[in-house]
């Protein structure tokens, strides 16, 4: 097979028609996906191929047949989960990532990449008021980010202790106290259990799933003399809200304990000079996890995290190998995430905050809050429907009725396909999660939204207020 560029054309060519067309009728189109991973299986056939197959008709068979099979989430109707969308730039730096096919792990093997990831850094560090000179790593997703922090944390808090965690491991170490909010989310345990860290010491939260400052200082105050993480959250998946960080950094700095803040989703409300005070103090902690493909809208896979002592971040992900040719002046982009081989990560985030500029991505996050009050406004006009949350954010948590309807108005509307809006469970009770994080989603598809809402709760009510159409019960 020849390497010229002439071998590339027409499967590029093909697949820039599949994804064109993929993206021209996702207004129109059912959000759900309309075939089961069995049918997709059938599409795709399950034998290996014993001859070569030309490339054209791999991309032929992979983009006409998988459109069933690929669920709406880049649909502005989309309010499941807290995933956005790719816009147009990072989607097409994307395409090109690939393309150039670098290996982002070190300034000499792609000079192109090293710049970009540098710009794309001190511009993050910039929107989000975080201090100069912080690490800034990119890695696959808010869990490594939050797995990164968490390292270079755990390595600052045994060093000061005199116990190097690099060199000894965690055999004989002081025992790491890790302290969280009662509604964390449980991609943090799943970093701590990574970390050889076992289970946090949970710390109660409000009714809006913001830590209680007060009692995290009675627990700070049983053991200052021991080596402790604080994690604190920006942005709870169900009220939006964020842990009180300010005085909780404060006294938590008094303790002696590292500060680790979890922001996939919230920590980009300190872009918005609206929202900024919902994460006032965020400057202040240690080290910072977001996803940017949340509300950022870039593609999968785009975790960011940033630690404010790039000799902590080294410490915790760094490593040696005599071939690699490195800069010892700097901090190589393999010393501040776990991979060493990885693609151009930083590229597509230059290119949304490029494409946004400073107002855009300010406007950006004001309108995805804005549109989630108008969902909770229309959602609270319906009879029946509670606002169980304080909408500060892009976060709505509802409740119709009992646990038993809201779970089957969930069902009504992943079977209708109009929209998709998550069931969870909150406080001891079911609800209907919506989460607004695409960059996409505009007035039309909040209404469109609001609809089906109605629809589905019209249809499971009764004049005695039972539920109808339940399934298994």
């Amino acid at each position: 097979m020849s390497a010229s560029g002439d071998s590339y054309a027409e499967p590029l060519r093909r697949a820039a028609h599949y994804a064109q067309a993929h993206l021209d009728g996702m207004p129109s189109r059912r959000v759900p996906a309309e075939a089961s991973v069995e049918d997709m299986l059938a599409a795709f056939g399950t034998t290996l191929p014993e001859d070569p197959t030309d490339p054209v008709a791999v991309i032929d068979l992979l983009g006409g047949s998988a459109g069933p099979g690929v669920v709406g989430s880049p649909s502005g109707r989309f309010f499941g989960f807290v995933i956005g969308g790719v816009m147009p730039a990072p989607l097409a730096a994307d395409w090109l990532v690939s393309t150039w096919d670098q290996n982002a792990a070190i300034k000499a093997v792609s000079p192109t990449h090293a710049a970009l990831e540098q710009i794309a850094a001190q511009w993050l560090l910039d929107v989000l008021g975080l201090p100069d000179g912080s690490a800034v790593g990119f890695c696959t997703g808010a869990t490594m980010a939050n797995f990164t922090g968490l390292a270079a944390g755990r390595h600052a808090v045994l060093a000061a202790t005199g116990w190097d965690v690099g060199e000894r491991g965690l055999n004989g170490a002081p025992p790491v106290r890790v302290l969280v909010g009662e509604e964390r989310h449980d991609t943090v345990d799943l970093a701590l259990r990574y970390l050889g860290l076992g289970r946090p010491e949970t710390v109660p939260a409000d009714d809006q799933g913001r830590m209680r400052a007060d009692v995290l200082a009675q627990r700070l105050a049983e053991g200052e003399d021991r080596p402790t993480i604080v994690c604190l959250q920006a942005g709870n998946i169900h009220s939006g809200d964020c842990d009180p960080l300010e005085p909780i950094i404060e006294r938590a700095h008094q303790a002696g304990a590292w500060v680790h803040v979890d922001g996939a989703f919230g920590l980009w409300a300190a872009a918005s000079p609206g929202r900024r005070h919902l994460v006032a103090g965020l400057p202040q902690a240690d080290s910072w996890a977001t996803d940017a493909h949340k509300t950022l809208n870039v593609g999968y896979d785009s975790g960011v995290c940033v630690v404010r002592d790039p000799t902590a971040m080294k410490a915790a992900m760094g490593m040696h190998g005599d071939y690699l040719i490195t800069d010892p002046t700097v901090l190589e982009s393999y010393e501040r995430v776990p991979e060493l081989s990885r693609r151009g990560r930083a590229v597509p985030v230059w290119a949304a905050l490029r494409s946004l500029g400073r107002t855009g991505l300010t406007e950006l996050v004001d309108r995805l809050c804005r549109h989630a009050r108008a969902l909770a406004e229309g959602a609270a006009a319906i009879p029946d429907v509670q606002v169980l949350n304080e909408v500060v954010f892009t976060q709505v948590s509802l409740a119709i009725g009992d646990d038993a309807r809201t779970e089957e108005v969930a069902r009504r509307l992943l079977e209708e396909g109009t929209v998709w809006m998550t069931g969870s469970h909150w406080h001891g009770r079911s609800v209907l999660r919506i989460s607004v994080s695409n960059w996409s989603t505009d007035e039309e598809d909040v209404a469109v939204a609001l609809a089906a809402l109605e629809r589905a709760v019209t249809a499971t009510a009764t004049p005695a207020g039972e539920v109808t159409g339940l399934t298994g019960r």
